[in-house]
């Protein structure tokens, strides 16, 4: 799978590159955020992170008023394992380079999603980008396979344990916490989570520059 750069045509689809920002300050609380040892970790909700002067413009340019929270993904990942959506954008903002490994959610056939579908983009260090509702996405891949850290801004709320209801079609099976719908690959070893992906469950050696 070859890496794209977010300036190629072909990201449109599922976002765009961000501009008009300033994230030095809440860069600056990332760094203090300690990374493990392996795998990644993800914070919804950061209280340092949403006390910075970015906040308002996050939730007032980005959003349209909309209350948001600020959190981060770190560690490292080298392996796919899954896709999820939200009904709502979201933004991601590299501190370090990062490739995102997306797919289009009107892409997914009765509850099944085929990975050859994804496309890999690479995210340089300081920029940051809005990936769509429509965008399947998930833990990022350092590049090089390296360790990177990433500021995700969403709904607040978002991720939170999910409200119970019937459920009446695929979808509903998906639905996995507040705002979160997720497909997992057969090889992911986790049965809580509905699996929809078919396909090569891509790793960070299937990338090409």
């Amino acid at each position: 799978m070859k890496i794209l750069s977010v300036n190629d045509t072909k990201f449109k689809k599922y976002g765009k590159v961000l501009a008009g920002y300033d994230y030095s300050e809440i860069f600056e609380e990332l760094k203090k955020i300690p990374l493990p040892e392996s795998g990644i970790i993800y914070i919804a909700s950061n209280e340092n992170f949403e006390s910075k002067k970015e906040k308002e413009l996050f939730m007032n340019r980005g959003f349209g008023g909309t209350p948001i929270q600020i959190g981060c993904v770190c560690g490292s990942n080298d392996i796919l394992n899954c896709l999820e959506y939200h009904k709502s954008s979201e933004f991601n903002i590299a501190m370090d380079d990062i490739i995102l490994i997306l797919g289009d959610e009107r892409d997914i056939v009765a509850g099944k999603y085929n990975t050859e579908k994804c496309e890999a983009f690479f995210v340089p260090a300081g920029v940051g980008v809005e990936l769509f509702g429509t965008t399947l996405h998930y833990a990022p891949m350092g590049k090089n396979n390296e360790n990177y850290r990433m500021i995700c801004v969403l709904p607040k709320g978002t991720n939170g344990e999910k409200v119970p209801f019937t459920k009446t079609d695929i979808e509903d099976e998906m639905c996995f916490g507040v705002n979160k719908w997720i497909m997992a690959h057969a090889e992911y070893d986790d049965d809580t989570i509905y699996k929809g992906l078919v396909g090569n469950n891509i790793k960070f050696s299937d990338l090409e520059e």
